[in-house]
């Protein structure tokens, strides 16, 4: 087995010519928009092509909740894609984009690891075709827009205390929270308080990664609630006249990006919502144009499955028309062990009590997956410390919940190490036997929504939200939005809003802070906890490592 580096294994990839990939996909290099010699965007007029070709199956994959002994989602995602397509099967996978937030952070990059990697690893985790800088400015024009309308007269009579449009940037920034803007004098405009979110939580990044096109991308963009006058009426994007240049700094960054795998397989890395704070799923563009290209099509949801999947399911599949065939639960022997209680410092040893008793959130995971009417699929993403006794008390855990545990060693081995999921994954896929359906109905009230979440999902007792966010989601109701579904934002690491609470917790209760409205995404925020929207960096953030060597290769990215 290799002791290489991420980074080494991509740097050493006999990388295909994007023109050559798009080949394998059908898709003519007049249709393919380059940027550079291995990445490139796939143009729209070649996508309004596809719509009479059938659609290939789809298979989600998810995870347990992630813990710091890491659980290798992504890598999972990618050596499946690669699996399938060595077993004979068309297929490539769909993820989403870097941000540089967390890049720069705690997190490290998002393109998969070992032997299962997107590349051009370098690109793709740092400005890549450069869509995050899009969404980006086009959320802040509009922002500018607004303050430059109260300026010169205010004539929709905009209540400056009530505009709900903060500003965005693609980094941890904790100093931007809180601020105030327009100090300095009459020059500068009307004092207010507003902040910063990261862009990854802009709704512009949520309307970009559920649009259609560029016709519904502008009407989306166009919904989008900025404010509200003395009267409490709803001033709009649209309202401002934003939409249309907003539409135009978004064009190019619609359309889905096209790179390959380590084995040279197509792979579209499009969009990139955060899960704990948005809905945490690529574009929707993305993964359809993806299944009309192929037979199989490989997507992943971000951090466990309460938070990703259970968007995935009740957002993006209800808003795109489109429904999993099969759900894979990436889990480790590492993962559970923590979760039974072993600290990182001491997950060496073998410890199979602990795996056992972790295995309870694995088991969560599961019945809550299987809740949607999909067939789930675990998969064990192998780690050389473990042991035989560790592995088996997995598969007879999963086995003993109705679904079964298969080994992957796709990050060592590439797709060779993969078959056997590959193999299991197409064979339920092809058998059509997913009963896909969210778990609440459109025309569910919005806190029952809210409570359904979290009584099905978190397993949660009940919900603590004071009359202020009751009665704002009545408002919301009465204004015509009770029908849209609810984006959770609350902790990944934990069934509960306590990030330290591991394993299965039951008989807690889900604390609702704040709820936004997401008009023209089509959805409504509910912010749970001590949820930040724009995080923070660590003490020791990952940016401190990253540098440029002296041969001029970036270090430190992983």
């Amino acid at each position: 087995m290799t002791h290489k580096s991420d980074i080494e294994i991509a740097r050493a990839a006999n990388k295909q010519p994007i023109q050559e990939i798009g080949a394998k996909l059908g898709i003519p290099a007049e249709a393919l928009v380059p940027y550079g010699h291995d990445k490139a965007k796939v143009s729209q007029a070649f996508i309004d092509t596809l719509g009479e070709r059938p659609d290939g199956k789809l298979i989600l994959v998810t995870a347990v909740n992630p813990t710091p002994a890491g659980e290798g989602k992504t890598t999972t995602t990618v050596g499946l894609g690669d699996g399938l397509n060595a077993i004979g099967r068309k297929a490539m996978v769909a993820i989403r984009e870097a941000s540089l937030g967390p890049n720069f952070g705690m997190k490290g990059g998002a393109a998969g690891g070992g032997y299962a990697q997107v590349v051009p690893m370098e690109d793709m985790n740092l400005h890549f075709t450069g869509d995050f800088h899009a969404i980006t400015s086009a959320h802040n024009l509009l922002s500018a827009m607004i303050d430059n309308h109260i300026y010169w007269g205010n004539e929709l009579g905009i209540d400056e205390r009530r505009v709900v449009w903060k500003r965005v940037l693609d980094m941890n920034d904790r100093a931007l929270r809180d601020i105030v803007v327009s100090l300095g004098g009459v020059s500068n405009g009307f004092p207010r308080q507003t902040g910063f979110d990261i862009t990854v939580a802009s709704e512009v990044m949520a309307i970009l990664c559920l649009a259609d096109d560029l016709d519904d991308l502008q009407a989306k963009l166009g919904d989008i609630i900025v404010g509200y006058t003395r009267a409490r009426e709803p001033i709009t994007c649209r309202d401002i006249g934003a939409d249309g240049a907003m539409t135009v700094l978004l064009k190019d960054a619609m359309q889905p990006n096209l790179v390959q795998t380590l084995e040279n397989n197509p792979a579209f890395v499009h969009g990139g919502p955060f899960a704990n704070i948005a809905h945490g799923c690529n574009s929707l563009i993305a993964t359809r144009t993806a299944l009309k290209l192929t037979d199989y099509v490989v997507t992943e949801a971000g951090f466990g499955a309460d938070l990703g999947a259970e968007k995935f399911m009740n957002i993006k599949c209800r808003k795109g028309g489109i429904a999993p065939s099969v759900v894979v639960i990436v889990a480790t022997v590492r993962a559970m062990k923590m979760n039974g209680g072993v600290a990182k410092a001491d997950l060496a040893p073998e410890n199979v009590e602990a795996v056992r008793e972790g295995c309870a959130n694995l088991g969560r995971h599961i019945e809550n997956m299987k809740s949607f009417g999909v067939p789930v699929l675990v998969a064990i993403n192998h780690f050389s410390g473990d042991t035989e006794a560790e592995i088996e008390v997995i598969q007879a855990y999963v086995a003993d919940h109705g679904s079964e545990a298969i080994i992957a060693r796709h990050w060592a081995n590439g797709s060779a190490g993969i078959i056997e999921l590959a193999n299991r994954v197409a064979e339920i896929a092809d058998k059509d036997v997913a009963q896909f359906n969210p778990i609440y109905p459109d025309e569910m009230g919005l806190f029952a929504k809210i409570e359904t979440i979290a009584k099905r999902i978190y397993r949660a007792d009940e919900v603590l939200a004071d009359k202020k966010v009751r009665d704002q989601l009545k408002a919301w109701e009465a204004a015509g939005y009770g029908h849209l579904p609810i984006c959770m934002a609350k902790t990944q690491y934990s069934f509960t809003t306590d990030p330290s609470v591991r394993g299965a917790p039951i008989g807690h209760s889900v604390p609702v802070r704040e709820v936004r409205l997401s008009a023209g995404a089509g959805f409504v925020v509910v912010i749970c906890g001590e949820i930040m929207t724009m995080p923070g960096l660590p003490s020791k953030p990952a940016a401190l490592t990253i540098g440029i060597s002296e041969s001029g290769e970036i270090k430190g990215l992983f």
